[in-house]
């Protein structure tokens, strides 16, 4: 910024639109922005249109909204227009809510988003919570394209969502999931956007065996009832007998350390079986697996939902069962070698056997206990297959 330095100590005020025009070709951007403001609200205006020309709308908005609201009045709206439906790309439909602040002609908008995406749940919903009318109710057209496109929890054998977040309930769940040979897990967390922040603690974990999924109350359990949480879970994710299904499992790992590093339940892991080791194209995540394996994929509309709200609604508690209820159709699916042959090229068969990890500890161990043990930290084994 030497030049626009020298311009002000001088007060030469002889450069102008051309000399801006130049700053904002080669992203100088603050001292395109402290040069305008030097040569007064004219200039600024002209920075303004030039940003709003080029869609940095954020750029124009913060110039905007301090002294020239009279003059760009529609600078706001397209600034927040164009937040909403970068929100809406990453399908944070929550969050997209949020911004808007209940701003009528904003939630019209995201409520033309979420037609245009084809998220049509959440067209009703955003309907019925702002009491908005001359949209064409979505619901019977919404029940007819899942019931076609996605899988869903009756196809999968789940007969009952059971949501644990008190004492009775984690030891009805326990007992449950004991007797049970094989299970699946998943965990949700409410998503964080803000750079540089801490992610979110894990919220809610579901435990799905042949005919049930259990959603538990994370940080419910852990607030109140942490010790026998601890070995609940201690007892099912280091039980032999058990054997554990997740998919990608590791981030789900590294995620329940973070949040919860004071149990131990989450620093050891035995009969772990990650689903998307034994694929080699990892394309279209679960959902594309689900599809390949069982014919029809995830219904992902829910994903960056708000998980510590309570209580969580129907749809996310279906999404979030579903997710883990899968797992348990795929891993039979894979043992029947006849019918899994096709789902990976080459392959006559599947060896799920060798991808099943015996043992874990969770890497992310605190450097005073890593200083203390004063050997490596013990590698992942494997089964023999």
């Amino acid at each position: 910024m030497t030049a626009v330095n020298l311009l002000e100590h001088f007060s030469i005020r002889q450069s102008g639109e051309s000399f801006l025009v130049k700053m904002i070709e080669k992203k100088q951007f603050r001292a395109a922005e402290k040069w305008a403001t030097f040569m007064g609200k004219p200039m600024l205006s002209m920075l303004v249109q030039e940003y709003v020309d080029r869609n940095k709308l954020k750029n124009a908005y913060l110039i905007v909204k301090n002294n020239l609201q009279q003059e760009f009045p529609d600078v706001h709206h397209k600034y927040k227009e164009s937040a909403l439906k970068k929100l809406a790309e990453k399908a944070c439909w929550d969050v997209a809510e949020a911004k808007a602040n209940g701003d009528r002609q904003l939630v019209d908008y995201l409520v033309y988003l979420a037609m245009e995406a084809g998220y049509l749940e959440k067209v009703d919903e955003l309907c019925n919570r702002y009491s908005l009318e001359g949209f064409p109710k979505a619901q019977e057209h919404e029940a007819i394209f899942l019931q076609h496109c996605f899988l869903n929890l009756n196809e999968l054998g789940v007969e009952d969502i059971i949501w644990v977040d008190e004492l009775n309930g984690l030891g009805k769940a326990t007992c449950h999931i004991e007797g049970s040979k094989v299970v699946g897990l998943d965990c949700e967390w409410k998503p964080n956007y803000v750079k540089g922040s801490k992610p979110n603690k894990v919220s809610i974990m579901q435990i799905a065996s042949d005919k049930k999924v259990f959603i538990l109350d994370l940080i419910k359990l852990y607030n109140d009832v942490p010790d026998v949480l601890d070995n609940c879970l201690t007892h099912i994710l280091r039980s032999p007998r058990i054997l554990k299904l997740g998919y990608n499992f590791h981030c789900d790992v590294k995620q329940l350390a973070q949040s919860y590093g004071d149990l131990e339940c989450f620093k050891c892991y035995n009969m772990l079986l990650d689903i998307q080791n034994i694929f080699e194209d990892p394309r279209g995540g679960l959902s594309g697996l689900a599809e390949k394996i069982l014919g029809a994929g995830l219904n992902k509309t829910r994903r960056n939902s708000n998980w510590e709200q309570r209580p969580l609604s129907q749809n996310q508690l279906e999404y979030a069962a579903l997710d883990a209820a899968v797992l348990i159709q795929i891993f039979y699916r894979v043992c029947d070698h006849s019918h899994a042959a096709d789902a990976l090229d080459g392959h006559n068969k599947i060896e799920w056997k060798s991808y099943i990890v015996s043992h874990m500890d969770n890497p992310r161990k605190s450097r005073k206990e890593s200083r203390l043990r004063k050997e490596p930290e013990p590698e992942v084994k494997d089964n023999e297959a």
